[in-house]
């Protein structure tokens, strides 16, 4: 997966980039609609995901699956990606996460945890908060850089070795619209102007919404196509 680019490198040293993609979810407040199936001027929004990954230098990607397992791995069978399956897909996103962080192979400056339902995310984004992981200081015992936008909470998140250590040790819950006010040690804020890092597809109006604004093509998927 990985791509050696220089954005967003400037004068600080390369670093050694993993991510892990969630595509677990039952899409349940969309009425059981597979999410990274879903499809954005005719490409798969796991697909848009994978190219922005390779497009910002990310290493290596472990792609998490839980509902409709198989044609999601279908999906991405033409990237040099870890597939983790995670059997308890229905009991949130945070075993996803676990699943992925301990997927990941040998250690990395910073992993990047992913959500397959962000459309508008692309290489640039990433390389931003990346950017903002290298300007950040060093924290002991690790850290997490969250985006924030307007005092809105986004994703992805980017977190270094120490924190991905003590996270799968622990309860720290990733997803949790907390995180920031129970972690302060632990947390990093980017502040940022960039909506993309909290757009994202929860239900069919938001994907109504988000059509009508862009004036793009969203496809949902069919029974039959995630068969």
């Amino acid at each position: 997966m990985g791509c050696l680019l220089k954005q967003g490198g400037g004068l600080y040293a390369r670093l050694r980039i993993g991510a892990v993609l969630l595509a677990a979810g039952e899409g349940a407040r969309m009425g059981g609609v597979a999410k990274p199936l879903i499809r954005l001027q005719g490409v798969p929004l796991i697909k848009r995901q994978l190219i922005a990954l390779s497009g910002a230098g990310v290493d290596e990607v472990v792609v998490v699956t839980g509902f409709e397992r198989e044609a999601v791995e279908a999906q991405v069978q033409e990237f040099p990606v870890t597939l983790a399956y995670n059997v308890d897909y229905t009991q949130g996103q945070q075993g996803s996460v676990r699943t992925g962080l301990a997927a990941l192979n040998g250690r990395f400056d910073a992993v990047l945890v992913v959500l397959a339902d962000q459309p508008l995310i692309g290489a640039n984004d990433l390389i931003e908060l990346i950017a903002a992981f290298k300007k950040s200081q060093k924290r002991e015992g690790g850290q997490v850089v969250v985006p924030v936008v307007g005092g809105q909470r986004g994703n992805p998140i980017l977190l270094d070795e120490e924190a991905r250590t003590q996270i799968l040790a622990s309860e720290t819950n990733l997803g949790c619209r907390h995180l920031i006010e129970r972690n302060p040690a632990l947390v990093h804020v980017h502040e940022t102007t960039n909506p993309r890092f909290i757009t994202d597809l929860d239900t069919l109006d938001d994907v109504q919404q988000l059509a009508e604004r862009t004036g793009w093509k969203f496809e949902l998927p069919t029974r039959e196509a995630a068969a």
